[in-house]
């Protein structure tokens, strides 16, 4: 069994523990002591922060437009369309425009590459990895990562580097491209670079997960620390009254930042293996659909397809950025065929993990997801505008 097969295997078990849907007196032991673990991990968060807070370690300022995009929980709020929204928005306002990712699950190098590095670079440092010049695609996703190569595939004179020092990472941006607006994608716990602006993503639908931090939970840090945050961003927003609620709790926590409600609005279908052919989403009425995922909250997406009339006869939902082998999506076709499937759909960002097949019997679509304002009357580019141009 490969390592990450081995480490897909052992985070859906601790899921299931975490969600409480094992009761074996195993599983229960382990429960607990997956809270006590919790409780030394939340105080060794908050040291960290109490480090930074004192200036015993001090973030950087870049001299430039920082803007920090990231979130409490591990996944799920929708983050991706955020960014690459923020990003369009502004380059298209003149700016020059570099996200900064730490390309999660990206493909690490080599020992020889790295033991290369120690022994033979100059200054023993080495350059981050370039998704995208702003102009030519350089890397697939398997090396950028899921998100920075989605990123970097749907953005025009955007940079996308890779690297877990997002400092170096900033400066070379700069240095070399002549960036004068860093985007920090997933960058609250991020505390090494000043942002100008903490933006902070909340999934209205499940906010917090069960209010426990990892590993008992899935929160990063406790969620008093939200009051870091300088705009809190409610996203997969159906503006029910559920979200007063969730906007009282927030302000008990937080009651500078201004909060906004957005959506995640299905725009169309695009065909993976057939570039440029593109269906509206009305072609999902009355559809027997097999619907394939690996991400955080595969519910939501099936609830979409589900609202578009669609009949889900076939779903197979894989662990958080899981890469697919061919053999998986052959079963996968195998079996929608065997199910009566007359489409296979997944999201854009299980898409760029797919294996390329010689032959395709299903029409495979990914479905287009964009980001829209609901609340107040202003529409995201205008919401950008206010709080990157004040």
């Amino acid at each position: 069994m490969e390592i990450r097969e081995l480490n897909e295997k052992l985070e859906q078990y601790l899921l299931e523990i975490i969600n409480e849907r094992r009761y074996g007196t195993a599983d229960m032991l382990f429960r607990a002591f997956l809270f006590a673990l919790s409780r030394v991990y939340r105080r060794a968060v908050q040291f960290r922060h109490w480090i930074y807070d004192k200036r015993v370690f001090r973030n950087k300022a870049l001299g430039c437009l920082v803007v920090s995009i990231g979130n409490l929980t591990c996944g799920g709020t929708g983050k991706t369309p955020v960014v690459e929204v923020f990003a369009k928005t502004l380059s298209q306002k003149g700016r020059r425009v570099a996200i900064l990712s730490r390309g999660y699950r990206s493909k690490d190098r080599t020992f020889l590459e790295k033991l290369n590095s120690i022994f033979f670079s100059k200054r023993h440092e080495v350059p981050p990895r370039i998704v995208s010049d702003g102009k030519n695609l350089l890397l697939n996703s398997d090396s950028a990562g899921d998100e920075p190569y989605m990123l970097a595939s749907n953005l025009k004179n955007v940079l996308v580097l890779v690297d877990k020092d997002r400092v170096k990472a900033g400066l070379h941006a700069i240095s070399e491209f002549e960036a004068d607006t860093l985007i920090l994608d997933d960058g609250f716990q991020y505390l090494s670079l000043k942002p100008r602006l903490n933006i902070v993503l909340v999934d209205s639908t499940q906010p917090f997960h069960n209010h426990h931090v990892l590993p008992r939970g899935l929160l990063r840090e406790p969620i008093k620390n939200i009051r870091r945050a300088d705009y809190i961003f409610l996203t997969k927003s159906n503006g029910g009254r559920h979200l007063r609620h969730l906007k009282t709790f927030l302000r008990r926590h937080n009651r500078r930042a201004e909060i906004i409600e957005c959506c995640h609005d299905p725009k169309y279908l695009e065909n993976i293996y057939k570039k440029g052919e593109h269906l509206e989403l009305d072609a999902l009425k009355d559809k027997k659909i097999a619907a394939l995922s690996g991400i955080a909250n595969p519910d939501s997406f099936e609830e979409f397809l589900r609202r578009f009339g669609s009949e889900i006869v076939h779903s197979a939902k894989f662990a958080d950025h899981h890469r697919y082998s061919q053999q998986e999506i052959i079963d996968f076709i195998n079996e929608a065929k065997a199910r009566g499937a007359e489409m296979i759909i997944t999201t854009e960002k299980d898409a760029v993990r797919l294996p390329r097949l010689d032959r395709v019997d299903i029409p495979t679509y990914f479905m287009r997801v964009e980001i829209g304002i609901i609340s107040g009357q202003e529409n995201f580019d205008q919401c950008i505008s206010r709080l990157c141009f004040l």
